[in-house]
């Protein structure tokens, strides 16, 4: 596979910042500005609060966030770095597309990461899956109440779980940091009612392979599990298609 070409933009997309961001707290906190408007944006990215191809206002951003334009200029600055927006002198600033290079990366370092957390997990002496358990109910909980963020969220944690079992945390962190493409794109496939409840059947397959330490049929279980995300490309590509870049 080789490296995408620069990613396509659509060809007009409305500004999307207003109701979608949340305005700056400190809270006493000595974190730069800069970094708490380049978060809110990362996590609105994300979430397709802000979605790909929608136009970026500086003195928007600004407004909604309730700080001057110089930390949002900064945080873009740093976006633009990442790939995640693109900045066109004359004409503005864009969300990048979901690049399905990326996608297919994260799935490849994810589903090899948490094989091998899952393994890690199973040699635990302390092994306890009760939180994991109550993560699968939150799920059954907000997928009958058809609420989404708290699907999305729960199903973080679950995996997170896994890593803590594992005692490398921290490796989960590093699959976070270079996953967003790949959240934005099951971000995108979760309305599909059947696929969430497919992905709670899976997930609780995974608990029980790892409460009767079954690291092969976990591994199994895992690798199908991670490569779920690349067999929805087609539709949503056919469903979005100013939403994706090759």
């Amino acid at each position: 596979m080789t490296a995408p070409p620069p990613a396509r933009m659509p060809e007009q997309a409305p500004y999307a910042t207003a109701g979608v961001l949340t305005p700056i707290s400190r809270d006493g906190r000595r974190t730069r500005t800069s970094d708490l408007v380049h978060d809110e944006l990362v996590a609105a990215i994300r979430t397709l609060r802000l979605a790909p191809g929608s136009c970026l206002s500086e003195t928007e951003i600004a407004e909604r966030l309730h700080v001057s334009r110089t930390p949002v200029r900064e945080a873009i600055a740093r976006l633009a770095d990442a790939g995640l927006v693109h900045v066109v002198p004359q004409v503005g600033t864009r969300v990048g597309l979901i690049r399905l290079w990326d996608v297919a990366e994260a799935c490849f370092v994810r589903e090899s990461l948490e094989v091998s957390a899952f393994e890690a997990a199973c040699r635990s002496p302390a092994l306890d899956t009760g939180a994991l358990r109550d993560l699968l109910d939150r799920q059954e909980d907000s997928y009958r109440a058809g609420d989404h963020d708290a699907f999305f969220q729960a199903d973080e944690a679950l995996h997170a779980e896994v890593f803590a079992l594992s005692g490398y945390l921290r490796a989960w962190q590093a699959v976070q940091r270079m996953k967003l493409q790949l959240d934005r794109l099951r971000r995108l496939a979760q309305p599909d009612t059947a696929s969430m409840r497919d992905l709670i059947d899976e997930h609780r397959l995974i608990v029980d392979a790892l409460s009767a330490r079954d690291a092969e049929g976990g591994r199994r279980l895992i690798s199908r599990h991670a490569r779920r995300a690349l067999e929805r490309v087609p539709k949503l590509c056919a469903q979005y298609p100013d939403y994706f870049a090759d």
